[in-house]
């Protein structure tokens, strides 16, 4: 018998793997208020378009390699870190079957299953070795072994969104003079990041506005650093 599925669940529809999606609004995010709050400031400081340009190319070019190198090497080193936990149960398995059959024992006691049945589960996991590493994995380790993450893809997401990101607040000061530029760099990017927050609830239950709302909220505070900073190098170190 076929089983109902709502369409608007997200665990019945194809989704990309939440790491990628974590990766994505954290590059475009960190994108837009990184580059809007140095090329504000700068713009604040130095009012030459040339000047700002080539310091929002520089910081785009450096940052992206930057953000996508770290997200190989924590999602690299996170692998190998569930790797090995996994390689170490393997051989706790094969040294100590009886204990850990009664570890996971417990685990399904716990999980609400009568102690019989309990009983029943641990003992039919125990004789297969490869049912007996993936029960352990999920329920010990909190590891999944058949959904491992990519970091290269993790890396590519992360580079790509933080250039898009980035070139949202450098594109004002290539397409217009100051100081309109500024204002269209900063109302650019906070649009930009209303949009990010409010897409990403797509994958949520939460309001679009109120997650739209919030990020535009928390980066704000980076333009205003980054203005202030402008400001004062401008009064104290240019003037």
């Amino acid at each position: 018998m076929e089983i109902p599925r709502n369409p608007e669940f997200i665990h019945h529809r194809p989704m990309p793997k939440t790491g990628l999606i974590r990766e994505t609004v954290f590059g475009v995010e960190d994108g837009m208020v990184s580059t809007m709050g140095a090329i504000t400031g700068i713009a604040a400081a130095t009012h030459d378009p040339f000047t700002i340009f080539l310091s929002g190319f520089v910081i785009i070019s450096v940052e992206s390699v930057s953000m996508a190198v770290g997200s190989y090497l924590s999602s690299k080193s996170e692998q190998s870190i569930n790797q090995r936990k996994l390689e170490e149960e393997k051989i706790e398995l094969k040294q100590y079957p009886k204990e850990e059959r009664h570890e996971l024992l417990g685990m399904y006691i716990d999980d609400g299953w009568p102690e019989e049945l309990a009983k029943t589960m641990a003992q039919t996991a125990s004789q297969n070795k490869e049912l007996f590493l993936k029960e352990m994995a999920y329920r010990e380790l909190k590891v999944f072994p058949e959904e491992p993450e990519s970091p290269l893809k993790n890396a590519v997401a992360m580079g790509i969104a933080y250039i898009i990101g980035g070139g949202v607040p450098l594109l004002p000061y290539i397409l217009f003079s100051l100081p309109a530029s500024i204002f269209l760099s900063i109302s650019a990017t906070l649009a930009g990041l209303f949009f990010v927050g409010a897409y990403t609830t797509r994958y949520s239950k939460r309001m679009w506005w109120k997650a739209g709302l919030e990020m535009l909220s928390l980066a704000s505070l980076a333009a205003l650093i980054g203005y202030a900073a402008g400001q004062a190098v401008d009064l104290f170190f240019l003037r």
